[in-house]
């Protein structure tokens, strides 16, 4: 398999024509190697348009939800980032190339510990943290990023709490087969806009799932 073929044909084929078009994310998505992040087993199959399971039945983003998620929020350098789901490390190790300072926070010690093996390999600087962050994660700071990145049946009102003035939040909110990618922006105080991004359909973080219907 030719690694840098396949990156190749990843952006151009299947990221670019989803319009994304910002050179600092296209950029970004040929400097970090996705290869690494990905299991070993699926190594071969990180350039493919689909998630990838990583275990505890969460996946790896697609490549175009990646680079959807990675043009809306904008990141800028030095702006204060938070990931909800660190997954393989992957899209901290984007964020954090585009110049974010990164904490993230995976709920699986064994996904928490892969991802700051991998990064550290890296040299990338990114803070990974232990715990159960579904419904928010109270380290007494605000951001200027937040991105949760599996699904949640609403939105969880204590992260567009945490966001600064200006900040920008991603998140997929629904239920299975049609989800709904939302960024919402803090302008000032309590005034939120909210804008609707693409569909997909993810997995949904832990103890975040949809309420199971009642029947009678």
């Amino acid at each position: 398999m030719n690694i840098e073929q396949a990156r190749f044909n990843m952006i151009e084929q299947q990221v670019r024509p989803w319009d994304v078009l910002d050179f600092r994310v296209l950029e970004t998505l040929r400097a970090v190697r996705r290869e690494d992040f990905a299991p070993e087993a699926l190594r071969e199959q990180a350039f493919t348009d689909t998630p990838l399971p990583i275990g505890h039945g969460q996946v790896m983003m697609p490549p175009v939800v990646e680079g959807r998620m990675l043009q809306a929020l904008d990141i800028q350098p030095g702006e204060a980032v938070l990931e909800i789901g660190a997954g393989t490390g992957f899209t901290a190790a984007c964020m954090a190339h585009l110049g974010g300072r990164v904490t993230s926070v995976e709920i699986f010690d064994d996904l928490a510990a892969s991802a700051s093996a991998r990064l550290a390999e890296h040299r990338i600087e990114v803070t990974v943290e232990t715990g159960d962050a579904s419904a928010g994660w109270d380290d007494g700071k605000r951001y200027d990023v937040i991105a949760i990145t599996g699904a949640v049946a609403t939105v969880p009102e204590a992260y567009r709490q945490k966001l600064g003035e200006g900040g920008r939040l991603f998140v997929i909110v629904g239920q299975a087969p049609v989800m709904e990618a939302l960024l919402i922006t803090r302008e000032s105080g309590d005034s939120f806009v909210t804008q609707s991004l693409f569909e997909t359909c993810l997995p949904h973080l832990v103890h975040a799932e949809p309420r199971p219907a009642f029947s009678f």
